[in-house]
């Protein structure tokens, strides 16, 4: 019998997650879940992919794995400052307060929920909505939950850390009118269909790990998510290099308009 090579394991765990392994940087990808798998004491793909199927706790925990949540709120502090003295104002002027507003691969809701607490110097808590999808299930749990360590929300403006979090041992727990902002729901950016008309689409420090083409084909699908106006804001580690093809002005290093 052949052996279960990665290229099986790869169409195993589609099957499995709906996951592409393929838009992955195969080597770094490959090596993650060759650790994983010996971490978790078993010889080969075959009988890890058996596991996966019967074992929820162990599934999960790849799923987890798989999917890279460094999040922090306010991450790049500076750029927050210019979404508040630039970006939310004229988004206001173009589209009045009922903002759409998409927090893609949101992970544990550092940035939806950040997205809620910079809005609201602006707008009442109740005209604020902000959609937040992951692909990962466990960090749309911890999301949800909206507890965070000391570090997460380190970068918080002091009077919004005051206002909307309470100390909980050694945690912070985000309050619940905040919480109440955010609508959390799956969703896969390479494999499912993407909201329309969106005014604002914030998807930052995530797709350093796709391939080149896996990346023009999610920056080319939030262009055409974007309403005319709409501005797509990115990490502090990515670039779009031919963003006039796909139909962006830049407005800043960060932040791009669909014209």
């Amino acid at each position: 019998m052949a052996l279960f090579d990665y290229e099986q394991f790869k169409k195993a765990v589609y099957e499995l997650t709906r996951i592409d392994l393929n838009c992955y940087k195969e080597k770094q990808m490959k090596r993650r879940i060759d650790t994983l798998i010996a971490k978790n004491g078993i010889d080969g793909y075959a009988p890890y992919v058996d596991l996966l199927r019967t074992n929820k706790e162990k599934f999960d925990e790849f799923v987890n794995y798989l999917t890279i949540n460094v999040s922090e709120f306010y991450r790049n502090p500076e750029q927050w400052a210019y979404m508040d003295k630039e970006v939310i104002p004229q988004l206001l002027k173009d589209f009045g307060p009922k903002l759409k507003i998409w927090s893609a691969a949101c992970s544990t809701g550092d940035e939806p929920y950040s997205l809620v607490m910079a809005l609201s110097r602006h707008l009442p808590l109740s005209q604020i909505s902000i959609y937040a999808t992951d692909i990962d299930n466990q960090v749309l749990e911890k999301a949800q939950a909206g507890l965070y360590n000391e570090k997460s929300i380190a970068s918080v403006p002091e009077d919004l850390k005051k206002k909307y979090f309470t100390k909980i041992g050694p945690s912070y727990q985000i309050s619940d009118e905040i919480k109440a902002r955010v609508k959390f729901q799956k969703h896969n950016l390479l494999k499912d269909a993407y909201p329309t008309d969106c005014h604002f689409i914030v998807c930052r420090n995530v797709l350093i790990y796709f391939t080149e083409e896996a990346k023009d084909e999610i920056f080319a699908k939030f262009n055409q998510s974007l309403a005319h106006k709409g501005v797509l804001f990115i990490g502090s580690t990515e670039q779009i290099i031919n963003y006039k093809q796909m139909g962006y002005t830049r407005k800043d290093s960060f932040y791009y308009e669909k014209p």
